[in-house]
Order: C-alpha cells, then sequence, then structure tokens
C-alpha cells in the first residue's frame, strides 16, 4: 500500500527545516547571497514557495507550466509572480534547441518546425541533430513556440540550493528524498544529543574544498582530462581528516583511471602523493608496470615495515617473490594459508535457478542443527547492537543534522580512539552475561532504525537466540575487536552461512563456492582469522552432478 502524507506542504516543511538549520549553525560561514535567500524565502506566500520548492527537488531548472500543476498550489502563474519579482526564477528564458527539445513532446516538434514525414519518424535525439545547424543560438521560449498556450520558467538558484543541500548534509549522496522517506517512516534515524553549534564545517574554506571536490568529483566522472581535474583539486586542510579522506578517495579513483589508461608516471604521482586505503599497494604495482622493479621492491620493503592493514600486507605478501624474481633475489619463504575444515560436495542442479549458497543451505539444514544465510549481516548486526551507544556517541563532528546513518567520521583512522571509552565498556560486558541483555534490549527498542552495522532484514528472534546462544562470548569479542580494527574492510567476507547445534552449544561458518569459484581476499583474511582465535569456520565447494 503506497502511503500518502496528510500535509501537503510535507515538502515545504522540511525545506524550512534546512533553511532553519543553516541559519542557525552556520550563519557566520555563510555567503551574502546565501544569507540573503534565507532570510528573505519564508517572507514569500506560501504558494510560491511551495511551487519553488517543486522546482528544486525535480531534474533540471526550466520547466513547463503545465508541467508544475499541484493541487496545493493552485494557479502556477500566479504563484510564480513573487518568485520572479524577487529574481529567484526567470519566466520565459532564452533557451537553444537543446534546451528547448528538453521541453518539448515529439508531436510538438514535428509542428513548431513543420518536419517532412521522413523527420517526424525519426527518434527525438535524431530530429535535435537534423535540426541543429539550422538553429543556432538562443530564443526566448515564446519566440521558439508561439502557439503554446503555456509558461515556462528557469530556476536561477538551483545552484544555491544545491549548495544549501550539500551543507545541510555534508555529503553528496543524501538528498531531498531523505525527508521524505523519513515523513513516511521508511527509514528512521537514531536521535542523538548534539549541541546547537554542532556542525561539520568549521569555516568558509571548509565549505568551498567541499564543494570544490564535489565539482571536480562531476568533472572527472562527466570524462574531462584527468590532468584537468587534478589541477583544480583543493588542497584541504590537514586537521579537517574527514575532508581530506574525501580528497584522497577522489585522488584514488582518479589515478586508477590513469592506471587503466596505462599512464604509469602520472598514476605513481597520484597514488604517492594518497593516503587513502590501497594507494600505497597500487603505487608499488605501478612502478612494477613501468618497468622500475628495484624502486617498486624498495617501496613494497618499506610498506611491509608498518602495513596499514591485513588487506595492504596480503596484497604486499603477494607481489614481493614476482619482485624479487625479477630482480635476481632468493625467494622469500612462502606464506601458509590457514586450512579451514573442507567440505566437498556434490549435488543434482536445482530445477530452477538458485545460488548455490541457498542451495548448500537446504542441503546441510536439519531440524536439530538449522542452517542460515547470513554473510555479513549477522557478526554486524551482533556488534551494532552490543556498542549501540558507542557508534552513536555525540563525539564533536560526528553528527551534524538529524538524518545520520552513521557517524560522518566512521571511516576514519581514529574513530575507534575517539570513543576508545564507550567501546571498552561495551566490550567489557561480553566478560560477563551483560551483552545478551543489551543485544536483545537494543534489538527490541532500536529495531528499524538506520544504522551502519544493523542488517534489520536478516534478523529475527530465532536467529538472535541461536546465536547468543550457540556462539561464545569470547568469539564474539575477537570479531568485534577486529571490526573495530579496520572497519571500512572488515565488515564484509563474513561466510555465506552459519550451522547452530542448540543442543551442544555451538556453531559453525560456512563459506560457500560453487564451481570455478574461488575464495576472495578478504574472504582470507577472516578464514585466517578465524583460525587463529580457534573459531570454527569451513569452506564448502560445491560441484553439480552429472
Amino acid at each position: 500500500m503506497i502511503k500518502v502524507l496528510e500535509n501537503p506542504f510535507y515538502y515545504l516543511d522540511n525545506f524550512h527545516q534546512v533553511l532553519t538549520w543553516i541559519g542557525a549553525r552556520y550563519d557566520d560561514l555563510l555567503t551574502a547571497e546565501e544569507r540573503a535567500f534565507i532570510t528573505a524565502f519564508p517572507a514569500l506566500p506560501q504558494a510560491s514557495r511551495a511551487l519553488f520548492v517543486r522546482m528544486v527537488m525535480r531534474k533540471g531548472t526550466v520547466f513547463r507550466a503545465s508541467k508544475l500543476v499541484y493541487a496545493e498550489i493552485g494557479s502556477t502563474h500566479e504563484a510564480a509572480r513573487p518568485l520572479t519579482a524577487l529574481g529567484l526564477i526567470e519566466e520565459d528564458p532564452a533557451l537553444d534547441l537543446e534546451q528547448l527539445f528538453e521541453l518539448l513532446q515529439k508531436p510538438e516538434i514535428g509542428k513548431i518546425f513543420q518536419l517532412p514525414p521522413h523527420l517526424r519518424q525519426l527518434r527525438k535525439a535524431d530530429q535535435l541533430e537534423a535540426l541543429r545547424a539550422q538553429y543556432e543560438g538562443e530564443h526566448r521560449y515564446s519566440n521558439w513556440y508561439q502557439d503554446s498556450g503555456d509558461h515556462c520558467y528557469r530556476n536561477l538558484t538551483q545552484e544555491l540550493c544545491d549548495r544549501l543541500r550539500l551543507i545541510f548534509f555534508g555529503n553528496y549522496h543524501q538528498d531531498w528524498t531523505e525527508f521524505v522517506l523519513s515523513d513516511l517512516g521508511i527509514y528512521q534515524y537514531e536521535k542523538v544529543d548534539f549541541s546547537p553549534a554542532a556542525r561539520g564545517f568549521r569555516s568558509r574554506r571548509d565549505i568551498d574544498d567541499f564543494l570544490a571536490l564535489r565539482r571536480c568529483y562531476e568533472r572527472f566522472v562527466d570524462g574531462e582530462a584527468p590532468a584537468d581535474v587534478i589541477r583544480d583539486l583543493p588542497p584541504c586542510p590537514d586537521d579537517n581528516e574527514w575532508l581530506r579522506s574525501r580528497r584522497d578517495k577522489l585522488t584514488f579513483q582518479i589515478a586508477q583511471h590513469l592506471e587503466k589508461l596505462g599512464d604509469w608516471p602520472a598514476a605513481h604521482q597520484l597514488y604517492a602523493g594518497c593516503d587513502y586505503p590501497g594507494a600505497r599497494a597500487r603505487a608499488v604495482r605501478v612502478l612494477e608496470k613501468d618497468e622500475q622493479p628495484r624502486a617498486a621492491f624498495d617501496l613494497l620493503q618499506a610498506a611491509l615495515l608498518a602495513p596499514e592493514s591485513e588487506a595492504e600486507r596480503q596484497q604486499l605478501l603477494r607481489m614481493a617473490p614476482r619482485l624479487a624474481r625479477k630482480l635476481g633475489h632468493a625467494k622469500p619463504p612462502p606464506q601458509t594459508p590457514a586450512q579451514p575444515q573442507r567440505i566437498d560436495l556434490s549435488l543434482p542442479p536445482p530445477p530452477e535457478p538458485n545460488y548455490v549458497e541457498f542451495v548448500v543451505r537446504d542441503h546441510l539444514t536439519r531440524d536439530d542443527a538449522p542452517v542460515y544465510y547470513v554473510e555479513n549481516a549477522l557478526i554486524n548486526s551482533l556488534f551494532g547492537l552490543l556498542c549501540w551507544d558507542a557508534v552513536f556517541s555525540p563525539i564533536p563532528g560526528a553528527f551534524f543534522h538529524p538524518y545520520h546513518r552513521g557517524p560522518a567520521d566512521l571511516h576514519s583512522a581514529d574513530f575507534q580512539r575517539r570513543r576508545a571509552q564507550q567501546f571498552a565498556a561495551a566490550l567489557a560486558q561480553l566478560d560477563c552475561d551483560q551483552y545478551r541483555a543489551t543485544i536483545r534490549a537494543n534489538f527490541a527498542a532500536k529495531a528499524g532504525i538506520q544504522s551502519p552495522f544493523l542488517y534489520w532484514e536478516a534478523l529475527d528472534p530465532a536467529l538472535l537466540d541461536l546465536a547468543l546462544d550457540c556462539i561464545p562470548a569470547l568469539h564474539l569479542k575477537r570479531a568485534f575487536e577486529r571490526i573495530l580494527a579496520d572497519i571500512k574492510a572488515n565488515r564484509s567476507g563474513f561466510p555465506d552461512l552459519i550451522q547452530f547445534w542448540p543442543a551442544e552449544r555451538r556453531y559453525n561458518m560456512i563459506e560457500v563456492k560453487g564451481p570455478g569459484d574461488r575464495l576472495q581476499d578478504n574472504q582470507l583474511r577472516w578464514i585466517d582469522y578465524c583460525a587463529a582465535h580457534d573459531m570454527p569456520i569451513s569452506v564448502c565447494y560445491l560441484q553439480w552432478a552429472a
């Protein structure tokens, strides 16, 4: 059933919420234009404000009045007058041919340009190309289409509104739909206690750097020359880690693109100056591709002395024998990976296409030993439930608006350190029996609330009870410690299945590999870790019977 909000101006209220929030927390950082808009907008008539927000929330900046018909607004043309007077929108804007085509339907194009039959049958894109040479420059909408009987408007402040949205959320991926999904109850967010001064930006430079990074990202995605994008990357201050992390991520993406193009020197230069996880290992690989084995080997040896993560160490050890061989060095001693219990199955193909994990689950499950498909969901969720208060601690700079799915600094190097006391208190519950009550209480009290660790759709009371009864507290503690050691890398790679023996209060994690499949790096790291801490884990290799 489709939910409908009772308040027809829900979107306008949400827009005002953003303006009020930004005005209260960022007034000292705003430009004169931003401050003037926040001050002037509430004084407009309600219908005009509603029409403006409807335009802001839609794709593009140019609209026909006939496409802006809303019952709660009434006459679009009348609502637009105050917006035009204030300079927020422009009536009857000048458009080029391509902009005009975005507004018109094919029958209208045929009528306006009196297309012959063979052009009327073409797609709009082909009609545009056929007419482009004849109609250069811009003309008012009313001059293009004199008999339309319609009005046309251009939003002149879309860029300003996008800027305010980015300031409010502090990221690129949340937009105006976030409010609607929250109002409908589809998304629920934890209520974090933060002061009115809590904000993600500390200076106007932070805001400008953030917006500049966004523009650089869009240019890169649109295919602009990497050198031009790199030239305009803002330096970002060293004391703003989350902003630098965004810059490093974009730098890493550009370096990957250059590597794919075979531009080894340019790729290496970016990797070498980038702190994004994995950049140093890629720098080693690029040097090797550029036929510089000595430089690659020296960088690899230096990295092995202080690897940034298990993932980097794994990559470096894989490259070391090859580089040593190129330099005529003795072959390094082989790394002996953990040998988990192996399960070999030969089963008939299912009558209908199915995931191999489900086939193995259904084959292994028994009444007294049920098997669940959990992959990354179970252990992460148990961690999130036990450490809920630690994850959502009101640390300065972690939360600065009411729609956070998790802390803004979740992937920062000092995430755990800044909350060391809270995480220590949470994990200490695993040394007694308190953890069970905490997990069950949060499972009930926080149901459905967004969290970077919770997979609510995968949890149910039966699975939760089995996990708490069959997985020893020490094993949970070891798994949680590893997640905290590298949240970005260690939230994935868990085995596909888990089997419980309730009568014996034990369990086994099972990674499933179908024909031709192999273990991934993050799975190998979890297998090694579990083996080192006596946590039961198996790999099931499935073959289809002839």
